[in-house]
This record gives structure tokens, sequence and C-alpha cells, in this order.
């Protein structure tokens, strides 16, 4: 019987910054894609194209992630379980809700940032762990979370509870899946500081809303930031990591 070869990743918010980065080298190392985004982007299909690799974009806003669940359960169950070496889920989108204390904060921009950080991973995350489970394939559930869900920010109490969260459902997942046969490799990884549009948005935050503005202004002048490609880079690294799942929370930088 021939070894499966080929490999599955599943990836949440590739349509820009380290996302859409780790997309085009999933692609390059020739990984079958399936991306998860508000929009599409032509140029992942071109890149697609000339890597000979498989593409497949699906627009969906994860603020509505019950109907992307179901959805999800489908097309995994329509699968060859047996084509695949390794399946792997990359949580990665989030958002950034307005940068004011939680005292000023609006009820949808909350209930959007818990819904697409924490509430989208949980539930794609579980449909995943599910359809996958009698997969022969190694499979890897990577969550991408951020040092602000293990150091408070005044005026970021959204984004970093849900950080917060992503990681201690993680750690939660871990344990079950290590009570299983061939359970899943399950990681909540910090990426480090990368110069995206999040960021910009924090540096072009009113200082007087924002405690912490200076910080984020001297960590871009001060040439700080990763370049979303090297980030991508150093996160697909850490996942091909042997003992990538042994600490279900850590960072990109950890050795």
């Amino acid at each position: 019987m021939t070894q499966a070869s080929q490999h599955l990743t599943l990836l949440t918010g590739a349509s820009r910054g380290m996302g859409l980065a780790m997309a085009h080298q999933l692609l390059s190392q020739g990984h079958t894609l399936l991306c998860i985004s508000r929009s599409q982007q032509d140029a992942l299909t071109q890149h697609a194209e000339q890597s000979s690799a498989t593409l497949l974009q699906w627009t969906h806003d994860l603020a509505d992630s019950a109907t992307l669940s179901a959805r999800l359960q489908t097309w995994l169950d329509q699968q060859d379980s047996k084509a695949w070496a390794s399946v792997t889920l990359i949580n990665n989108a989030g958002v950034i809700p307005h940068i004011n204390p939680l005292s000023e904060a609006e009820a949808n921009d909350l209930a959007r940032a818990l819904r697409v950080g924490l509430e989208a991973p949980m539930q794609l995350s579980a449909v995943f762990l599910r359809a996958t489970a009698a997969w022969p394939a190694e499979r890897k559930l990577l969550n991408i979370s951020s040092g602000l869900g293990r150091k408070a920010m005044a005026a970021q109490a959204a984004y970093c509870a849900v950080k917060a969260g992503m990681d201690h459902f993680t750690r939660c997942v871990a344990l079950e899946e290590a009570l299983k046969a061939q359970g899943a490799k399950v990681c909540s990884l910090a990426p480090g500081v990368i110069d995206t549009d999040m960021q910009q948005q924090l540096r072009n935050a009113a200082p007087s809303a924002f405690p912490d503005w200076e910080n984020f202004a001297r960590l871009k002048t001060g040439g700080q930031l990763s370049s979303p490609e090297d980030a991508a880079r150093r996160v697909l690294a850490y996942l091909a990591r042997p003992d990538f799942g042994t600490r279900p929370v850590a960072d990109v930088r950890d050795q």
C-alpha cells in the first residue's frame, strides 16, 4: 500500500498579514489549502497555479461561526481520510475592537471580537477534532495566540480576554487529546510582534485612550517588528517541529 504523502491544511484569516503570508508559504510547500476569510485573494489563486498546489477559498465572516462549522463538518466528512499524511487546522483570524476602556466599549464591537477571536476557533476546533478523529493522518491544531493573552493591557480588555481564553481552551483540549490513542497535537502559539494592520491600528489610536501607545510606536520606529513573511516562516517552522504539541501554550521564540 502506498503511504499517503499529501498534506491538508485549513487556515482562517488568510486574506492579509501573517495569514496571507502563511497561505503563500504553505502553497509553495505543496499543501492542499482551504482558506477561510472575509474575502478571496486573486494573488493566492495565481500562486497556487504556479505552485501546482490545490487551493480552496471560502468567503465567510467568522462572526457567523455556527453556519461555517456546519459547512466544514460536511466538507470534512466528504474527504478521503486515507489520502492525507497530515491534516492541520490553523485558527489565525482575529480582530482588534475599538481601542478604549471597557467602560466605553460598544456591545456589538465586543460581541464581534469575542465571536471571531474565541467562539469561531472553539467551534471550528470542535468540528475538526470530531470529523478527523478516525483519520490515520497526523493531526495538528494550531491556535495563533498573542503575548497579550498572557499580559494585561489597558484599553484592550476584549482582545486580551480572547487570547487568554484561546490559551486556556487549548490547555483543556490538549488534556483531552492526550487521553486518546491517536489524539491531535495541540498548541496555542504566540507569534511575536508583527508589522501588520493590527499594529498600525494600535499606533493610530489616540494616546489619551491607549496608555501603551508610546510602547507600540517605539516598536515600529525601533525596527522591532517582524515582517508578516518572516513571522509566517517562524510559525510554520514551529508547527513542523517534532516536539510540536508538547507545550500546549508556547511562544514562537521558545527553544
